[in-house]
């Protein structure tokens, strides 16, 4: 059977808009090197602010396989809880939940917090069509809802959490003191952009005693939500396959927070 010239436009567009739907749905999919379900990491919180500088408090890091929506996933839960006199300054007691599946592509990001005075609930729900993203985003506080808005983008976007599975498995092997790159981060309700920074390697000493080689990264992320934006969050990760976090700082408008790596067990490697 012939096919007519308007016919063979018609299947050459077809497929170009199908082929690049594909690639464009599949951008966002990586490989995961480095975790595995089982990782379980405990932190020593610390706080700065102002005067005070000291303890504050524990944390954690833990790693579960998971079912969401009927597909498999890896389900990131990290704890920040002050305490003692820290806790009377400001109190700090917050539980961010991520679930990614396993090309690590964003699903959901939910962070219950209560911080001060204030509690408050956000949620970030993430559907892929096409070369689209789709993001509900709402964020109740101190019982009041605040938005509950869709973002719609064509570029890969991750949220607090998500980004940590992230940047675990960028592979750093071939980047110079001051490379960097860009990803899109989602900070409420609304994109913005992020850059994470290459900025070397170093060695450090955790609070189990040992010291780890690590990779030294920032993340430029363009909110206002940061004092230094240029700088709102910093990690040293581990120089090898783990890629553990040893250390994590987050500048924020009332001070740092910073946590130290106590104990790691459930490593994939």
């Amino acid at each position: 059977m012939l096919f007519s010239k308007h016919h063979s436009i018609f299947f050459f567009l077809f497929f170009i808009s199908f082929f690049l739907s594909v690639e464009m749905s599949g951008q966002c999919r990586l490989v995961n090197r480095a975790f595995v379900s089982g990782e379980q990491i405990e932190y020593d919180l610390y706080f700065n602010y102002g005067l005070f500088n000291a303890r504050a408090g524990k944390g954690s890091l833990s790693v579960t396989d998971a079912n969401y929506r009927g597909e498999n996933a890896y389900k990131t839960v990290m704890t920040l809880k002050t305490s003692g006199l820290a806790s009377s300054l400001y109190s700090v007691n917050d539980t961010l939940t991520s679930f990614v599946d396993k090309d690590l592509r964003p699903l959901l990001f939910t962070k219950e917090a209560s911080e001060g005075k204030d509690d408050s609930v956000e949620r970030q729900a993430y559907t892929y069509q096409g070369n689209k993203v789709h993001i509900r985003a709402v964020r109740t506080r101190n019982g009041k809802k605040r938005f509950d808005k869709v973002v719609t983008t064509d570029q890969c976007t991750y949220d607090y959490l998500s980004v940590l599975s992230y940047v675990r498995n960028i592979d750093y092997s071939g980047m110079q003191s001051g490379d960097s790159r860009y990803i899109q981060f989602i900070s409420g309700k609304r994109p913005v952009q992020m850059y994470v920074n290459y900025l070397g390697t170093s060695s450090i000493k955790a609070n189990n005693g040992k010291r780890y080689e690590v990779i030294n990264i920032s993340m430029t992320i363009q909110d206002d939500a940061f004092a230094d934006q240029k700088e709102a969050l910093k990690a040293s990760l581990t120089n090898d396959e783990n890629r553990i976090p040893v250390v994590i700082d987050t500048h924020l408008k009332l001070g740092m927070v910073r946590v130290v790596l106590r104990e790691v067990s459930g490593t994939r490697h």
